[in-house]
């Protein structure tokens, strides 16, 4: 099967922002530059900060060289809950031209806001992240990420539009009217998360269309990670070349990040906007180098309306060297969240590991959940995973894919488990960011 992809180039034939082509050097001096810039600006206008660096003993003239951010304190996101809503702000309201939150499922939502110059910042970098991962001018885009406060679906769509895309905002959900949409409007790219795309193949399939069949070429996928194995699944099953987007709403919103359809080999940071660091995440104090595995730390060089110094992202992944855009670093796979992480007797576990696992054995698919509990008068805790089988796969083959599921988490995640192979179709599916866990361990 030869995917659609192939007939385009890839990043060679598109014009690139000069600061993706400039040497490292000239990166970082950049970087000095409009970091200084930053921890005075978010020194002298953000209450929060200023409290914190004076906590600290440093001030912003102690920022001589870039190592020296490590002096400086980190921001959680329990900073941005203390200050709800504007006290993050480093600009009056009348300058805000745009608010965005979380849902504050987990809590008091975050706020975050957005000068003129911050959204078309913004929308710069997310169609130089499109346009890394293979979207060109002139292609259709079909944005199934969310729209609303969530800033997915409004900074993909901002930022397609200023590629020079036709945008198909069609947001997430109503799956059934996805499929309709694709089919009419011969989309050539889609926006959404990887587990919702895999939900719309699913439903395809269902009706009798061959996801393969598509006009869709290119899928830029965020929100949420995902294993090499799942672009696998989704390459193969949607003939489609599918890259990663990263961001996050406190940093920026989706295109801090973005990888290189040509290399396909994690996203590149885009460094004259962001500096990172990847810090110990049991001993933040410790900075880790390049290609050490740690939490991920973003302070932005450039927002106007919430600066933001340090912010502690929960992501685990590690910098790598450059390649498709060799100045700026890229992140490798996030292995999970430090908020996500299950600690199973002892062991440290995430959801995509068991994705990695599972998708390398043929009889199982990509839907699973994971559920924790402890039995009562049972002092340990105790892990079922539930999957579901495909759809061509017998009884005896349901069995035997089971135990090879259970020993190889045994081997390579070091824990016991149970399986429960389940029918196709029975477990939730995503209309946009997928609940994974079910902790249904007693509370307190």
């Amino acid at each position: 099967m030869t995917l659609h992809a192939t007939e385009p180039a890839a990043a060679t034939d598109a014009v690139l922002d000069r600061e993706e082509t400039i040497s490292r050097d000239e990166l970082e001096a950049l970087q000095l530059s409009r970091l200084q810039h930053t921890v005075a600006y978010a020194y002298d206008r953000v209450p929060l900060y200023k409290r914190k660096f004076d906590e600290a003993g440093v001030h912003p003239t102690d920022l001589r060289e870039l190592a020296d951010l490590g002096k400086f304190p980190f921001t959680t996101k329990e900073d941005l809950r203390l200050e709800y809503p504007f006290g993050m702000f480093a600009v009056p309201q009348n300058e805000v031209a745009r608010i965005h939150a979380s849902s504050g499922t987990t809590g008091r939502a975050t706020v975050v806001g957005y000068t003129k110059k911050d959204l078309a910042d913004w929308a710069k970098l997310v169609a130089r992240s499109l346009r890394a991962s293979g979207v060109r001018p002139g292609m259709k885009v079909h944005n199934a990420y969310g729209y609303g406060l969530f800033t997915g679906g409004m900074g993909a769509h901002a930022g397609a539009e200023a590629l020079g895309c036709t945008v198909i905002p069609i947001s997430g959900g109503q799956t059934e009217r996805q499929i309709t949409l694709i089919q009419d409007f011969k989309p050539d790219a889609i926006l959404a998360t990887p587990t919702y795309l895999l939900t719309i193949a699913d439903a395809m399939m269902k009706q009798g269309i061959d996801p393969a069949s598509t006009s869709l070429k290119y899928a830029v996928l965020g929100a949420e990670p995902w294993t090499e194995e799942m672009r696998h699944e989704l390459e193969t099953t949607m003939n489609i070349k599918a890259c990663d987007i990263y961001g996050l709403s406190e940093v920026m919103g989706p295109g801090v990040a973005g990888e290189a359809v040509e290399t396909q080999d994690g996203s590149h940071i885009w460094e004259d906007h962001f500096r990172p660091e990847i810090i110990d995440a049991f001993d933040p104090t410790k900075v880790l180098g390049d290609g050490e595995h740690g939490e991920l730390v973003f302070t932005s060089l450039t927002k106007e309306a919430l600066p933001i110094i340090r912010y502690r992202t929960k992501d685990l992944t590690r910098l790598l060297p450059g390649t498709a855009r060799p100045a700026h670093r890229r992140m490798g796979r996030i292995t999970g969240r430090s908020d996500d992480m299950i600690i199973l007797r002892g062991v440290n576990l995430f959801p995509s590991q068991i994705e990695e696992i599972a998708l390398r054995i043929p009889e199982l698919s990509p839907h699973f959940q994971l559920e924790l509990t402890r039995p009562e008068g049972q002092r340990m805790d105790q892990l079922t995973v539930k999957i579901e089988r495909r759809e061509s796969v017998t009884v005896e083959g349901v069995a035997s894919a089971a135990k090879v599921l259970q020993q190889q988490i045994k081997i390579h995640v070091g824990s016991s488990c149970t399986v429960n192979v389940v029918e196709p179709g029975s477990l939730e599916r995503s209309n946009g960011k997928l609940r994974r866990i079910y902790d249904m361990r007693p509370k307190g």
